[in-house]
């Protein structure tokens, strides 16, 4: 579990999301792609220009929305983040 220390951290030297986080196939908090095989469960934990914003179920999610589940909303499935993401950027 992090500490309080590392969070406030954190929250200061808080960076712009990546194309990838923005696209919900990386974590907001900790980077991890969602796209290997074994990457934790993602949760909603915001919102920024009509897209969801995910981040890993737990501390992550806590440290973005003050919950480890995140918002009660369900993310879009993995293809098609894949694929929006391809759309956006090709």
């Amino acid at each position: 579990m992090y500490s309080q220390e590392s969070i406030s951290g954190r929250r200061r030297g808080h960076t712009e999301p990546t194309a990838e986080m923005l696209s919900g196939l990386a974590c907001l908090i900790c980077g991890t792609d969602y796209r290997s095989a074994l990457a934790p469960e993602a949760v909603v934990v915001s919102h920024r220009d009509d897209r969801r914003l995910l981040a890993c179920h737990g501390t992550c999610a806590r440290m973005a929305s003050g919950s480890v589940n995140g918002l009660d909303e369900t993310p879009l499935p993995l293809a098609e983040r894949v694929r929006r993401h391809q759309a956006d950027h090709s």
